[in-house]
């Protein structure tokens, strides 16, 4: 990147925003749209941070990101990582700082794209049902002591 993050603000004025809605069109918009066409407009109404929603990867676009399959990856519907970079550094040289709607908590349950069912189970990862299951967002519940006592004790 080229522009280093702006200072913390003393106070947020925060935008939330979808990139892949960020278009009068019916398409789903790009990182490089949402950098020339929504960006002026969020500076222009005095907001001085964004809230990326939807950036990890998600195999079904309606869940509106809430149904992560790649939680290390930006979404790749919406462009290349470089894209996405290129998107955060021009809102940094507009004094934007950025948030990336990181959603961990939620977790695809098609079994084909997703941790679900990864070991044969309900509960791998995820609290048993019904805890382990979101209804309205129709996807699992991670229970964090069980991953976490799994990644720190990898060999």
């Amino acid at each position: 990147h080229i522009h280093p993050r702006p200072k913390k603000p003393m106070s947020l004025r925060i935008y939330e925003a979808h990139v892949g809605i960020g278009s009068p069109e019916p398409k789903i918009a790009s990182y490089t749209n949402f950098t020339h066409n929504v960006l002026p407009r969020i500076k222009d109404l005095g907001y001085n941070c964004i809230q990326l929603m939807a950036i990890m990867e998600h195999a079904y676009y309606a869940s509106f990101g809430y149904q992560i399959t790649s939680f290390f990856a930006a979404s790749s519907r919406y462009g290349t990582p470089d894209e996405l970079k290129e998107l955060i550094d021009v809102a940094h040289s507009m004094g934007i700082v950025v948030l990336l709607d990181v959603v961990h908590s939620h977790a695809s349950k098609n079994t084909e794209d997703g941790l679900n069912g990864f070991d044969g189970s309900d509960s791998c990862f995820f609290h048993s049902p019904p805890r382990g299951e979101h209804s309205l967002w129709d996807s699992r519940l991670f229970n964090y002591a069980r991953c976490s006592f799994s990644l720190l004790n990898r060999t």
